[in-house]
C-alpha cells in the first residue's frame, strides 16, 4: 500500500500510534501503510476530489487546551472560518493560547487549523508555504468573504 498521497499541495503522509492518527506530514511517507493510514489517505483523496466534507477517523486530539481547540477547529464547517477570538470565547481561554494551540496542531487538514483566522489578519500556518498554503486551502474549500 502506498504511504503517500500526491495532493494539490504536494506529498502528504500520515502517522499513527495506538490506533489513532497522530500526525500529517507534508512529505512522502515511509514503509508500508497500515490499514488506518491507508483509510486516512483514502479520505484525504476524497476531500481533494470534492467528495468528502467531514473526516471519520480516530484522531489523537491531545490534552487540555490543545484538545479543546482541536475539537473546536474540527467543528468549523468546510468553506467557513472562525477567528482565534471566537474559539477563545467558546472554550474560555485567551486568544493567544488558541493561536499557539492552532500552531501546534499535528493533523492539519484533518483538524482544519487553516479555517482559523486573526480578527484582522490571516494568522499563521505551519505547513510548507505558510500563509500562502492556508489561503490556497481556504480558496480550495470555497471560503467566502475573505480579503484574500
Amino acid at each position: 500500500m502506498d504511504t503517500t498521497l500526491h495532493s494539490p499541495f504536494g506529498p502528504l503522509s500520515l502517522r499513527e500510534r495506538n490506533d489513532m492518527l497522530v500526525a500529517l506530514d507534508w512529505q512522502p511517507g515511509q514503509g508500508t501503510a497500515t490499514p488506518l493510514v491507508a483509510e486516512g489517505l483514502r479520505q484525504l483523496a476524497e476531500y481533494f476530489d470534492g467528495k468528502r466534507v467531514v473526516f471519520d477517523l480516530p484522531l489523537d486530539w491531545g490534552q487540555g487546551i490543545h484538545a479543546q481547540v482541536r475539537r473546536a477547529m474540527a467543528a468549523i464547517p468546510l468553506g467557513k472560518t472562525r477567528t482565534y477570538g471566537d474559539i477563545a470565547r467558546e472554550i474560555g481561554a485567551p486568544a493567544q493560547a488558541v493561536g499557539q494551540a492552532c500552531g501546534a496542531n499535528p493533523l492539519p487538514i484533518l483538524i482544519p487549523c487553516h479555517r482559523v483566522l486573526g480578527r484582522n489578519t490571516l494568522g499563521g500556518f505551519s505547513a510548507p508555504g505558510g500563509v500562502e498554503t492556508k489561503v490556497a486551502l481556504l480558496r480550495f474549500e470555497g471560503a467566502a468573504g475573505l480579503l484574500i
